[in-house]
């Protein structure tokens, strides 16, 4: 790097530059950075992986941890408008000035390994001719933004971080970090070049995110079968939508069964009857990590209905009625299809 970019927007034009692929899964790269950084976080972390309702989940997370006064961190992809929306603490996006200090460590890390503080060797998981002092690694737009998300979260001494994986999760750049408690949101038919062109592959990636002695969610009643051996396999604890809890939905309010019942809930802010899906994932969530952080069922109700995340079943007022939603792969499609059909139009769509 010759001159040092004087902006985000430079620094982000930067980044797209640094690695040949948009999208280089590995965390050896990544890792080595993570450790010459020493970016070992004190906090609870959350990680969110899935095929759809990743989002949701990290956002009503985000929402009651904040509703019962934690200062969090989350962490999801892509943004809609700005970079900033990726990086929150305290629902409130990251500065430009705090990403761009927070880039400038991670460059100065990946490119100088002698620099203070660094490690006292590089990591033997690199290849062998990558290990001189003199090596330069090379990231991923993802795998820098990632670093930088938890740079920020640990200047800020965050109490819980929640990530969201960006794709699959063995290989992932979050999956750098150890997380207290992994959600898998749902599995489908996504991102075949990269994951697999099956459900079971697609699941056996995705909960590569589990960690031993952890609890791991499932948030939907279709588990594919190497959720249950990843989980085995890993010594993490399985608790699947429809077993080890679940949620009955009535006119005005639902209810929650899980270790503790939670009754007469508002319904989530976001819309869709998918949503419910998300919301009881999030409380299974809240219920793995209790002992550490508690939520009141004030907080929890406060967190469902103020809860906010652009572009999912957005309903923007006015004529015509715009409705705007990401759905990107067939089975985010269906689940549009049912929610626009349960709003039918006056006129035509």
């Amino acid at each position: 790097m010759q001159h040092k970019p004087q902006s985000l927007q430079a620094w982000l034009t930067y980044l797209e530059t640094l690695h040949p692929k948009t999208i280089a899964l590995g965390l050896e790269r990544v890792a080595e950075v993570k450790q010459r950084l020493k970016l070992d976080p004190a906090f609870p972390i959350i990680v969110v992986g899935g095929t759809n309702g990743k989002g949701s989940v990290c956002a009503m997370l985000e929402s009651m941890f904040h509703a019962a006064g934690y200062r969090v961190g989350c962490y999801t992809s892509p943004h809609l408008l700005h970079y900033n929306e990726r990086v929150r603490i305290a629902k409130r996006p990251a500065s430009d000035a705090e990403l761009c200090a927070s880039f400038e460590k991670i460059e100065q890390a990946r490119r100088n390994f002698a620099h203070e503080g660094a490690v006292s060797s590089p990591s033997p998981t690199l290849p062998r001719e990558e290990r001189g002092q003199s090596y330069e690694i090379p990231l991923t737009y993802f795998e820098f933004g990632t670093l930088a998300a938890m740079q920020c979260f640990i200047s800020h001494e965050v109490e819980v971080a929640i990530l969201e994986v960006g794709l699959g999760g063995r290989l992932d750049a979050v999956n750098v970090f150890d997380s207290d408690c992994a959600v898998v949101t749902s599995i489908a038919i996504d991102h075949t070049d990269y994951l697999g062109d099956t459900r079971e592959k697609i699941a056996f990636e995705k909960a590569g995110i589990f960690r031993a002695g952890k609890v791991a969610v499932f948030g939907d009643t279709d588990m594919p079968d190497a959720i249950a051996a990843q989980a085995e396999k890993t010594g993490a604890q399985l608790w699947c939508l429809g077993k080890q809890f679940s949620f009955k939905a009535g006119e005005l309010q639902w209810d929650y069964q899980g270790r503790a019942r939670r009754s007469s809930l508002p319904f989530p802010a976001l819309r869709g009857a998918y949503q419910l899906n998300n919301a009881s994932t999030a409380l299974a969530v809240l219920e793995a990590l209790n002992e550490s952080l508690p939520v009141s069922m004030a907080a929890i109700r406060r967190g469902l209905m103020e809860v906010d995340l652009a572009g999912r079943f957005q309903v923007l007022p006015g004529k015509p009625l715009l409705i705007l939603d990401v759905a990107h792969n067939p089975h985010a499609a269906r689940s549009l299809a049912k929610a626009l059909a349960s709003m039918p139009p006056p006129g035509k769509t």
